[in-house]
């Protein structure tokens, strides 16, 4: 990884309601279009991880760390996640290094 560097972008809900009431068509194909996407990121060791807060009103949020050769790069891949492309998420990029890396428990 030493050609490349950490990224984090942060997405919301351009719509809160379809956290808390629920997914239009629309919304519901962009996001498994959006898991999809992510998941191929993940295979080919882009993206480190990502997830989501449980919360379901305004302050929710989602994280993607990411490697990328350069912040043009990052801004890219975020730009083309089917979420933020079909304006269903808003999203902003930032450098990211991490700190302290713990290992998750295995259930």
């Amino acid at each position: 990884m030493p050609d490349s560097t950490l990224f984090l972008y942060k997405i919301q809900p351009v719509r809160t309601e379809m956290l808390s009431v629920s997914l239009t068509p629309d919304e519901e194909q962009t996001i498994s279009e959006h898991f999809s996407y992510l998941e191929g990121l993940t295979e080919a060791g882009v993206v480190l991880l990502a997830g989501r807060t449980l919360n379901t009103d305004y302050s929710s949020f989602g994280i993607v760390i990411l490697t990328a050769g350069s912040e043009e790069e990052a801004r890219q891949i975020m730009l083309n996640d089917p979420a933020v492309k079909q304006r269903v998420m808003r999203a902003e990029l930032y450098p990211y290094r991490i700190a302290l890396l713990g290992t998750l428990p295995r259930p």
